[in-house]
């Protein structure tokens, strides 16, 4: 043995004497990390302006606000209301509500205002911009108890926003934790029947996500990396997800190598060696497609790239040391009752995934054209998707805020709970004022000057509820409007307006981002494969499963979930995950065809290469599939939709793209696929003798996967 190779094997996480240092340093690096990842919620941005893109109008207004008095303020709207005329009982109500409220928040509260019907009143509450949930729940309380008989009252607005956005929110790191790890364990316990194997990935899935979230919440502390709730919750799927998945293909080549070598460091040392660069190629495919969100105009969208990444890389990490030390400590018994033994006999019987890859390479072109013809079925859904979720459909669950809302619209004009909100200059007020009042508005209210008397807010009623289309639309008359005021500087901002910026940043980052994220994603396969023909099949291929995914989400979401739309993340974030991820599993299958190419004909390439990968891709993407799923344990619309929509995709892409579809046409194109790679020039003949050798044991070897047939 040269020193070279002795100082490789020295470095190698499972060495005899190796695995003790690589454990002893994770030891040290998780009592480290625990600590720091418990500071990540303190150290989440989850204010009204972090969401907003950059440049917007309706951005200019929120970072203007502390220049007014009392503009950081939130303010919220209690509203009363019975099917009839209000009763004196009711009257007293709200009086009293009005002197307690003031006393509890330290701010007068002004009076009630009445509907035209005679039927409900709206009390306008102010509390600090910095007030905890429980101030707003002890308003909320007081609120909503001693009502008379037939008397509802509710709290919304900003306020009651906030109250609900925290409840939702709250305690989600761990609720998603314990649900992504027991959903971990049940599945790795199915797919390989040990009572104990499971722990082991279990438990590295574990430490890497305390380690993320340690390096995340230093970065945002030292480095200005911006993290919030959305991202946090996306981080912790990640890591069980992805990092399980890394783990299922360490494992299966282990299992493999087990029986070709007596001893488990050899086999765990040649298994990193055959694994180590498709689970490495696979995660920098996700961490660079993921960091394309960089190049976003929406702030929510840089922020989630670089977060996500993170996770990304302490999975690999962890799989590439941590899991092989611990592996090699335990030993095969770790596999039991499934024990691997060195030079065990091979069963006689073919398995599934053999018997599936022969029959897609036997009719290769009838196999991928059938699955194209499904998945442009399913693609043909997309086209009716609507994006944009109104302000009744934010939550899976009726709450407080939507509830008075509702309440207040059936009485109010729609926009009365979030007014529409115009900064100008001082000297221009008068003028804007009167140029605002355009069609969709119900009431332009008196200026207010900034503490230096330099600009001036008007709030501005709109007639439509805050998130509609008509109120949106009256946004962009009251913009064409303010623009026409000669050398005024109008800025129209509020709740409507930065739903339509965000709305509008959303489709520049889309345009932006998703071709980004499909050349970075080539580039990488084309390093990969030193093929040019095969990575745009393979990005196309992907490319269509997400379109079939769309599709098929659109109709769970419109016909059985109920939802009216998509939020306006759902297509940028689900194509983001779908590539990266689906391209991960086709480097699972690829880059193992084309070690196999080296020594066959296409045909037995892709059927044996199939047949090493087919388990252990489809208990990957089970895997991911469910985590993702977890998703929909969120009181929130929109994160239930990026759980179900990638959970859906990555289980159409294992179960379609990956078994059928491009395992059906690298056989019909042959050697071609691989152009302009050497292998192309392969004579086919060449390999006859590998082939008729090792044909028989392909066929029955147990796929190298955990799942078995």
């Amino acid at each position: 043995m040269s020193l070279a190779e002795r100082v490789l094997g020295a470095l190698m996480p499972c060495g005899r004497r190796s695995k003790w240092f690589v454990l002893a340093a994770w030891l040290i690096l998780a009592a480290i990390a625990v600590p720091l990842a418990g500071g990540l919620a303190g150290a989440q941005k989850n204010e009204f302006t972090q969401a907003l893109p950059s440049g917007a109008q309706s951005t200019a207004v929120a970072e203007l606000a502390d220049r007014f008095p009392g503009g950081n303020d939130l303010s919220g709207v209690v509203v009363y209301a019975r099917d009839g005329k209000l009763t004196d009982s009711d009257l007293a109500k709200v009086d009293g509500d009005r002197a307690r409220i003031s006393a509890l928040t330290g701010r007068d509260v002004p009076a009630a205002i009445a509907a035209e019907d005679g039927k409900a009143l709206s009390l306008p509450v102010i509390l600090d911009g910095d007030a905890k949930p429980r101030d707003i729940k002890e308003v909320r309380t007081q609120v909503e108890d001693g009502l008379p008989d037939g008397l509802e009252a509710r709290l919304t607005g900003a306020a009651g926003d906030k109250l609900d956005s925290t409840d939702a929110f709250g305690g989600v790191e761990t609720t998603l934790l314990y649900v992504a790890a027991g959903v971990v364990a049940l599945l790795l316990l199915l797919i390989y029947r040990s009572p104990v194997l499971w722990i082991l990935p279990l438990v590295v899935a574990g430490v890497t996500a305390e380690l993320a979230k340690a390096v995340v919440y230093l970065l945002a502390v030292h480095a200005g990396m911006v993290v919030n709730s959305q991202g946090a919750a996306i981080l912790l799927v990640l890591v069980f997800g992805a990092g399980t998945d890394y783990a299922l293909l360490l494992l299966s080549r282990y299992r493999e190598e087990l029986r070709a070598h007596e001893d488990r460091h050899d086999a765990m040392k040649a298994a990193l060696g055959k694994s180590s660069t498709t689970i490495a190629a696979s995660a920098a495919t996700v961490c660079l497609a993921l960091l394309c969100l960089l190049a976003a105009e929406l702030k929510s969208n840089r922020a989630l790239g670089p977060v996500a990444a993170v996770g990304i890389t302490c999975a690999l990490l962890a799989t590439l040391t941590l899991l092989p030390a611990l592996l090699v400590l335990c030993g095969r018994w770790i596999f039991w009752p499934l024990v691997p033994r060195h030079n065990a006999p091979v069963a006689d019987k073919p398995t599934l995934w053999a018997r599936i890859g022969t029959g897609v390479t036997a009719r290769p072109r009838v196999s991928w054209v059938a699955a194209l013809l499904v998945l442009g079925a399913l693609a043909l859904g997309s086209m009716g998707v609507k994006t944009g979720l109104d302000y009744k459909h934010i939550y899976r669950t009726e709450t407080g805020s939507v509830a008075g809302q509702q309440l207040l619209a059936q009485h109010f004009p729609g926009g009365a709970a979030r007014p529409a909100r115009v900064i100008v200059d001082a000297e221009d007020a008068a003028e804007a004022a009167q140029r605002l009042r355009v069609e969709g508005t119900a009431a332009v209210q008196k200026p207010r000057l900034s503490t230096d008397g330099e600009l001036a807010s008007l709030s501005v009623v709109l007639s439509d509820a805050s998130n509609s289309p008509e109120a949106q639309d009256t946004i962009d008359r009251m913009r064409t409007a303010a623009a026409a005021l000669p050398d005024a500087h109008v800025l129209v901002g509020g709740n409507t307006a930065a739903t339509l910026d965000v709305a509008r940043a959303q489709d520049h980052d889309r345009k932006v981002i998703i071709p980004l994220a499909l050349a970075v994603t080539m580039l990488v396969l084309i390093i990969l494969l030193r093929s040019l023909l095969a990575p745009l099949i393979l990005v196309s291929a992907v490319v269509v499963s997400y379109f079939a995914t769309l599709g098929a989400s659109w109709l769970l979401f419109r016909h059985v979930f109920d939802w009216p739309a998509v939020d306006t993340s759902l297509v940028l974030y689900g194509f983001i995950f779908l590539v990266a991820l689906g391209v991960d599993y086709t480097i699972f299958l690829v880059d193992r065809m084309r070690e196999e190419a080296a020594h066959g004909t296409p045909r037995e390439a892709v059927r044996r290469a199939f047949s090493a990968t087919g388990g252990v891709i489809l208990s990957a993407g089970t895997v991911l599939a469910a985590t993702f799923a977890v998703l929909a344990v969120l009181p929130l619309v929109a994160m239930a939709e990026i759980g179900v929509m990638v959970g859906l995709g990555v289980l159409l892409e294992v179960l379609l793209v990956i078994t059928v579809l491009v395992p059906g046409l690298a056989t019909d194109i042959g050697r071609r696929f691989w152009w302009p790679n050497k292998l192309v020039r392969r004579s086919e003949g060449a390999a006859d003798l590998h082939v008729q050798k090792n044909d028989n044991d392909a066929a029955q070897a147990p796929a190298g996967g955990p799942v078995r047939a």
